[in-house]
Protein backbone atom coordinates (compact mmCIF):
# COMPACT_ATOMS: atom_id res chain seq x y z
CA UNK A 1 0.00 0.00 0.00
CA UNK A 2 2.53 2.75 0.71
CA UNK A 3 4.59 1.95 -2.55
CA UNK A 4 1.21 2.72 -4.49
CA UNK A 5 0.91 5.79 -2.04
CA UNK A 6 4.47 6.31 -3.56
CA UNK A 7 3.58 5.88 -6.97
CA UNK A 8 -0.09 7.36 -7.07
CA UNK A 9 -1.09 9.28 -4.12
CA UNK A 10 -3.42 8.61 -2.25
CA UNK A 11 -7.60 9.02 -3.34
CA UNK A 12 -9.78 10.83 -1.16
CA UNK A 13 -11.58 7.90 0.15
CA UNK A 14 -14.11 10.23 2.18
CA UNK A 15 -16.49 13.17 1.83
CA UNK A 16 -15.36 15.90 4.06
CA UNK A 17 -15.44 19.91 4.20
CA UNK A 18 -12.01 19.93 2.07
CA UNK A 19 -13.58 18.14 -0.50
CA UNK A 20 -17.45 19.81 -0.28
CA UNK A 21 -14.69 23.34 -0.78
CA UNK A 22 -12.74 22.47 -3.88
CA UNK A 23 -16.81 20.91 -5.54
CA UNK A 24 -18.01 23.99 -4.70
CA UNK A 25 -15.43 25.77 -6.69
CA UNK A 26 -15.56 23.38 -9.32
CA UNK A 27 -19.33 24.13 -9.28
CA UNK A 28 -18.31 28.02 -9.41
CA UNK A 29 -15.97 27.43 -12.38
CA UNK A 30 -17.32 24.71 -14.66
CA UNK A 31 -21.43 23.94 -13.48
CA UNK A 32 -22.28 20.17 -14.05
CA UNK A 33 -25.72 19.85 -14.06
CA UNK A 34 -26.93 18.19 -16.71
CA UNK A 35 -23.43 18.53 -18.52
CA UNK A 36 -20.96 15.08 -19.59
CA UNK A 37 -18.21 14.85 -16.94
CA UNK A 38 -14.41 13.09 -17.22
CA UNK A 39 -13.25 12.63 -13.68
CA UNK A 40 -9.31 11.84 -15.08
CA UNK A 41 -7.84 9.91 -12.17
CA UNK A 42 -11.08 9.12 -10.16
CA UNK A 43 -9.56 7.13 -7.55
CA UNK A 44 -12.60 5.72 -5.83
CA UNK A 45 -14.48 7.72 -7.56
CA UNK A 46 -15.64 10.14 -4.66
CA UNK A 47 -15.49 13.31 -7.08
CA UNK A 48 -17.34 11.08 -9.53
CA UNK A 49 -20.45 10.13 -7.95
CA UNK A 50 -20.59 13.69 -6.63
CA UNK A 51 -20.48 14.99 -9.80
CA UNK A 52 -23.19 12.34 -10.22
CA UNK A 53 -25.42 13.86 -7.05
CA UNK A 54 -25.44 17.06 -8.98
CA UNK A 55 -26.90 16.02 -11.98
CA UNK A 56 -24.05 15.29 -14.40
CA UNK A 57 -23.59 12.26 -16.52
CA UNK A 58 -20.24 11.53 -14.63
CA UNK A 59 -17.98 9.34 -15.76
CA UNK A 60 -14.35 7.78 -14.06
CA UNK A 61 -10.95 7.18 -15.60
CA UNK A 62 -8.78 5.10 -13.06
CA UNK A 63 -4.93 3.30 -13.89
CA UNK A 64 -5.50 1.14 -10.64
CA UNK A 65 -7.23 -1.69 -10.77
CA UNK A 66 -8.22 -2.26 -7.40
CA UNK A 67 -9.61 1.86 -7.22
CA UNK A 68 -11.55 1.09 -10.27
CA UNK A 69 -13.45 -1.72 -8.37
CA UNK A 70 -13.82 0.19 -5.42
CA UNK A 71 -15.79 3.34 -6.90
CA UNK A 72 -17.78 0.55 -9.11
CA UNK A 73 -18.33 -0.89 -5.72
CA UNK A 74 -19.59 2.82 -4.86
CA UNK A 75 -21.86 3.40 -7.50
CA UNK A 76 -19.43 5.23 -9.95
CA UNK A 77 -19.30 4.07 -13.50
CA UNK A 78 -15.55 3.76 -14.31
CA UNK A 79 -13.50 3.00 -17.07
CA UNK A 80 -9.52 1.79 -16.54
CA UNK A 81 -7.55 3.17 -18.74
CA UNK A 82 -4.31 5.70 -18.33
CA UNK A 83 -4.34 9.57 -18.60
CA UNK A 84 -1.94 9.70 -21.37
CA UNK A 85 -4.16 7.91 -23.22
CA UNK A 86 -8.00 8.57 -22.67
CA UNK A 87 -10.05 5.90 -24.54
CA UNK A 88 -12.73 8.32 -25.96
CA UNK A 89 -13.24 10.60 -29.19
CA UNK A 90 -12.28 14.21 -29.13
CA UNK A 91 -14.52 16.45 -27.96
CA UNK A 92 -16.33 14.03 -26.29
CA UNK A 93 -17.26 16.40 -22.83
CA UNK A 94 -17.76 19.44 -21.68
CA UNK A 95 -15.59 18.91 -18.45
CA UNK A 96 -12.22 17.14 -17.98
CA UNK A 97 -11.57 17.22 -14.29
CA UNK A 98 -8.21 15.78 -12.71
CA UNK A 99 -8.14 16.10 -9.25
CA UNK A 100 -4.39 15.87 -7.69
CA UNK A 101 -3.19 13.26 -10.24
CA UNK A 102 -1.43 14.56 -13.08
CA UNK A 103 1.73 15.57 -10.81
CA UNK A 104 1.85 11.75 -10.76
CA UNK A 105 1.42 10.66 -14.64
CA UNK A 106 4.74 8.97 -16.62
CA UNK A 107 3.68 11.80 -19.03
CA UNK A 108 2.22 15.31 -17.53
CA UNK A 109 2.79 16.95 -20.91
CA UNK A 110 0.98 14.07 -23.08
CA UNK A 111 -1.62 14.19 -20.10
CA UNK A 112 -2.63 17.73 -20.37
CA UNK A 113 -2.78 17.26 -24.08
CA UNK A 114 -5.24 14.42 -23.91
CA UNK A 115 -7.48 16.15 -21.56
CA UNK A 116 -7.42 18.80 -24.03
CA UNK A 117 -8.03 16.38 -26.82
CA UNK A 118 -11.74 14.84 -24.99
CA UNK A 119 -13.00 18.21 -24.35
CA UNK A 120 -15.93 19.34 -26.29
CA UNK A 121 -15.13 22.97 -27.97
CA UNK A 122 -16.22 25.46 -25.46
CA UNK A 123 -16.04 22.76 -22.64
CA UNK A 124 -13.93 23.68 -19.83
CA UNK A 125 -10.61 21.49 -18.15
CA UNK A 126 -10.11 22.01 -14.38
CA UNK A 127 -7.07 20.86 -12.59
CA UNK A 128 -6.12 20.41 -8.78
CA UNK A 129 -2.45 19.78 -8.50
CA UNK A 130 0.46 20.25 -5.78
CA UNK A 131 2.14 23.77 -5.84
CA UNK A 132 6.10 23.84 -5.49
CA UNK A 133 5.85 26.60 -3.08
CA UNK A 134 3.78 25.08 -0.31
CA UNK A 135 6.18 24.27 2.16
CA UNK A 136 5.89 20.50 2.56
CA UNK A 137 5.78 18.13 0.27
CA UNK A 138 2.90 16.09 0.82
CA UNK A 139 3.70 12.88 -0.97
CA UNK A 140 6.43 11.33 1.72
CA UNK A 141 9.49 11.18 0.33
CA UNK A 142 13.12 8.76 -0.65
CA UNK A 143 15.81 8.44 2.22
CA UNK A 144 18.45 5.36 1.65
CA UNK A 145 16.30 4.10 -0.71
CA UNK A 146 13.19 3.47 1.59
CA UNK A 147 9.86 4.99 1.19
CA UNK A 148 8.89 7.29 4.20
CA UNK A 149 5.24 8.06 3.89
CA UNK A 150 3.80 11.76 5.24
CA UNK A 151 4.44 15.41 5.13
CA UNK A 152 8.41 16.39 4.76
CA UNK A 153 8.78 19.53 5.26
CA UNK A 154 11.11 22.20 2.64
CA UNK A 155 12.16 19.59 -0.50
CA UNK A 156 10.31 21.50 -2.82
CA UNK A 157 11.86 24.58 -2.27
CA UNK A 158 15.38 22.92 -2.58
CA UNK A 159 17.11 22.82 -6.55
CA UNK A 160 15.51 20.30 -8.93
CA UNK A 161 18.41 17.76 -8.93
CA UNK A 162 18.13 17.56 -4.82
CA UNK A 163 14.40 18.12 -4.93
CA UNK A 164 13.95 14.76 -7.36
CA UNK A 165 16.52 12.14 -5.52
CA UNK A 166 14.03 12.99 -2.24
CA UNK A 167 10.67 12.88 -4.34
CA UNK A 168 11.42 11.22 -7.78
CA UNK A 169 7.99 9.69 -7.46
CA UNK A 170 5.34 12.95 -7.66
CA UNK A 171 5.92 16.14 -9.17
CA UNK A 172 5.19 19.65 -7.78
CA UNK A 173 4.56 22.65 -10.10
CA UNK A 174 5.38 26.55 -10.30
CA UNK A 175 2.40 28.55 -11.96
CA UNK A 176 4.67 28.70 -14.75
CA UNK A 177 4.89 25.35 -15.14
CA UNK A 178 1.97 24.17 -14.61
CA UNK A 179 0.94 26.67 -17.49
CA UNK A 180 3.46 25.54 -19.61
CA UNK A 181 2.12 21.77 -19.89
CA UNK A 182 -0.80 23.38 -21.92
CA UNK A 183 0.95 25.43 -23.81
CA UNK A 184 0.30 25.69 -27.94
CA UNK A 185 -2.92 23.58 -26.88
CA UNK A 186 -6.02 24.70 -28.11
CA UNK A 187 -7.21 26.78 -24.65
CA UNK A 188 -7.78 29.98 -23.19
CA UNK A 189 -7.14 30.95 -19.66
CA UNK A 190 -10.06 31.24 -17.34
CA UNK A 191 -8.97 30.95 -13.86
CA UNK A 192 -5.19 30.01 -12.00
CA UNK A 193 -4.89 30.47 -7.81
CA UNK A 194 -3.46 28.62 -5.36
CA UNK A 195 -5.60 27.24 -2.46
CA UNK A 196 -4.52 25.87 0.87
CA UNK A 197 -5.36 22.73 2.73
CA UNK A 198 -8.61 22.12 4.31
CA UNK A 199 -7.35 20.44 7.49
CA UNK A 200 -10.27 18.40 7.98
CA UNK A 201 -7.84 15.71 10.38
CA UNK A 202 -6.84 19.30 12.38
CA UNK A 203 -9.96 20.37 13.24
CA UNK A 204 -11.80 17.15 13.58
CA UNK A 205 -9.05 16.55 16.64
CA UNK A 206 -8.62 20.07 18.13
CA UNK A 207 -12.09 22.24 17.00
CA UNK A 208 -11.09 25.36 18.37
CA UNK A 209 -7.33 26.04 17.13
CA UNK A 210 -7.79 23.79 13.70
CA UNK A 211 -11.03 25.95 12.69
CA UNK A 212 -8.87 28.86 13.61
CA UNK A 213 -6.13 27.80 11.05
CA UNK A 214 -8.25 27.16 8.73
CA UNK A 215 -10.04 30.33 8.67
CA UNK A 216 -6.89 31.92 8.61
CA UNK A 217 -5.62 30.20 5.60
CA UNK A 218 -8.79 30.98 3.71
CA UNK A 219 -7.81 34.27 3.88
CA UNK A 220 -4.75 34.36 2.91
CA UNK A 221 -5.92 33.09 -0.57
CA UNK A 222 -7.35 36.46 -0.97
CA UNK A 223 -3.40 38.08 -0.75
CA UNK A 224 -0.01 37.75 -2.29
CA UNK A 225 0.48 34.73 0.27
CA UNK A 226 -1.65 32.20 -1.89
CA UNK A 227 1.77 31.34 -3.63
CA UNK A 228 2.52 29.15 -0.59
CA UNK A 229 -0.89 27.35 -0.71
CA UNK A 230 -1.10 23.46 -1.05
CA UNK A 231 -2.60 23.26 -4.52
CA UNK A 232 -2.83 24.92 -7.35
CA UNK A 233 -6.55 25.37 -9.42
CA UNK A 234 -6.29 25.78 -12.92
CA UNK A 235 -9.41 26.06 -15.73
CA UNK A 236 -9.18 26.31 -19.37
CA UNK A 237 -11.77 26.30 -21.67
CA UNK A 238 -11.37 24.63 -24.87
CA UNK A 239 -10.94 27.18 -28.10
CA UNK A 240 -11.04 24.69 -30.58
CA UNK A 241 -14.63 23.95 -32.19
CA UNK A 242 -15.90 20.27 -31.29
CA UNK A 243 -15.38 17.54 -34.39
CA UNK A 244 -18.47 17.43 -36.09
Amino acid sequence: MTELAALRGNPSWIWRAGQKRRLAMVERWAPVGGKRVLDVGCGVGTYTSAFHQLGAEALGMELELERAQEARSRGALVVQAAGEALPFKSGSFDLVFSHEVIEHASNDRKMAAEMVRVAKGGGRILVFCPNRWYPFETHGHYWRGRYHFGNTPLINYLPNRLRNQLAPHVRTYSGRGLRALFAGLPTRLVHHTQIFPGYDNLVARHPAWGGRIRRISYQLERTPLRVLGLSHVLVLEKTEPSPT
